[in-house]
């Protein structure tokens, strides 16, 4: 009897372009697009990506909608994806996949209160360059209120900094289209950060008319 080609263990029930064996159906959904760069003519690559960014754009949506009415929140997610427009202006070689494991590092810091992560045999080096300055813009990060008043500087909560995580993450997938080793999202955020920058510069001439 015929087995898998990667496990050896299963009936193999899928035909698999890229290794030229047959897989079964756990293996197939394991090594989909993530081991392997699958040929976009595979028909389970096709059911998988429609099926994928369906699940991506519904999470987005529940977590997007509190945000982008949120001028506070708003806030919150520029100071996460500053840094990862700054590394992507200067590291042509920084994908969508580095993005989203630069968040997921910010994360998982957030959530274990702060500590560093360090690599073994090296305690002075964070795990991820970038990761670490979404981390400390997001833990640097202050809104203002429109009306100054004594104290009006707040600080985010823990859970108000999971959601815009959770959130860029999204983006980043949503937009990458299942091709997180190309730049769709990164050349996007540098595009929306110029445009940002150009609307304050104009913004300034006006007040001062």
């Amino acid at each position: 009897m015929s087995l898998c080609t990667h496990c050896r263990k299963r009936k193999p029930k899928r035909r698999c372009p890229v290794l030229g064996g047959g897989l079964c159906q756990l293996c197939c959904g394991l090594l989909r697009d993530n081991k392997f760069h699958c040929p976009e003519s595979c028909p389970y690559l096709a059911r998988h990506k429609s099926y994928q960014e369906e699940k991506i754009l519904q999470k987005k949506q529940a977590f997007s909608g509190d945000i982008l009415d949120d001028e506070r929140m708003n806030w919150l997610s520029l100071h996460i994806e500053a840094p990862l427009k700054e590394t992507g202006e200067r590291q042509r070689s920084f994908t969508d996949r580095d993005a989203v494991l630069a968040l997921e590092y910010a994360r998982d810091r957030a959530e274990k209160g702060a500590r560093r992560l360090l690599l073994p045999g090296r305690p002075d080096t964070p795990k991820n360059e970038a990761g670490e300055m979404v981390f400390q813009s997001m833990e640097n990060c202050r809104y203002q209120r429109s009306i100054i008043l004594p104290g009006s500087l707040e600080t985010y909560a823990g859970e108000e900094k999971r959601k815009c995580l959770e959130n860029v993450i999204l983006t980043v997938k949503y937009m990458a289209r299942g091709r997180l080793e190309g730049r769709s999202y990164i050349d996007h955020l540098i595009g929306r950060f110029a445009h940002i920058q150009e609307a304050s510069k104009q913004k300034k001439v006006i007040s001062t008319v």
